[in-house]
């Protein structure tokens, strides 16, 4: 297939007549794709993946996901994507760790010899054992995160959608968490669809970024070339992370500079700038 998902012009009226309308460009996601919505809060991030998820239906435009229109097709579509919301107390609803995970599992019919297998190999994937039996509600945020990811990911499902699952978290759990969606894309072939607000997560976690703003897809690409839109970012009221806002300055003065991937890249492009002398310098 082409396309896991596609979205073209949506718009959509609450019940107390709020209208959202999301255009510009089309919004395509690609098989094994790690693809990241970023943009302020309220730029309808929430209301382009509740569309997908098929938990609103558009009043007008096209959405697509698997060749399916979800709103008509919830079941069939929701039993190939895994989903992890904002607020992760509305969606553990085990009374422990382990029945949380083991939640679609039982539903679906597994034998509890395959249900027990299945949570184990989960739980070690993600580092949360030592916590199976605990009850999720007296648990940190970054522990809840994982536990509903774990949930998300119990049937191994083609995509998994993501909203804003780094807000709360500590920078140690941030790492982990990216460490954890990386590792699900690489090595399970796990579409990612993530919305979020952090700009300076997005290098580690991005293959395609798409920037909404006030319900507008104002532009979309790899790192370089959304990152090196600065003017567009900030006037969706996004600052580029401090590294890169250098290197865009740098670039505006005149020194040939790629914006850099990682801190590996950077140092790698200004040690090819720096004098021999300065170079020499240990």
């Amino acid at each position: 297939m082409e396309h896991l998902i596609k979205v073209h012009c949506l718009r959509h009226i609450y019940p107390d007549k709020t209208e959202v309308n999301i255009c510009g460009l089309d919004f395509v996601v690609k098989p094994g794709e790690r693809v990241v919505v970023l943009g302020p809060n309220g730029a309808g991030k929430t209301t382009l993946l509740s569309h997908i998820l098929g938990l609103l239906k558009p009043v007008e435009g096209q959405v697509e996901v698997l060749g399916m229109q979800p709103h008509k097709h919830f079941n069939q579509v929701r039993k190939h994507i895994g989903v992890v919301f904002q607020n992760v107390d509305e969606q553990i609803i085990g009374p422990r760790v382990l029945d949380d995970i083991a939640f679609s599992l039982r539903n679906e019919g597994f034998s509890r010899q395959q249900v027990e297998e299945k949570v184990g190999e989960i739980a070690a994937m993600l580092g949360i054992e030592d916590i199976l039996n605990k009850i999720p509600h007296y648990l940190s945020g970054g522990q809840k995160k994982k536990v509903a990811l774990a949930g998300a990911i119990s049937m191994m499902p083609e995509i998994l959608i993501l909203d804003e699952p780094f807000n709360g978290l500590d920078p140690k759990s941030k790492d982990e968490m990216i460490d954890l969606l990386n590792r699900l894309n690489q090595e399970k072939g796990i579409t990612l669809v993530i919305t979020t607000h952090d700009i300076n997560i997005v290098p580690d976690i991005a293959d395609i970024i798409y920037v909404i703003n006030k319900g507008s897809i104002v532009t979309k690409g790899s790192l370089n070339e959304v990152f090196g839109q600065a003017d567009l970012l900030r006037e969706a009221n996004l600052q580029l992370p401090v590294l890169m806002e250098l290197f865009d300055r740098l670039r505006k003065k005149g020194y040939s500079l790629e914006l850099p991937a990682n801190l590996d890249d950077a140092e790698a492009q200004l040690e090819k700038i720096l004098s021999p002398d300065r170079r020499d310098l240990d």
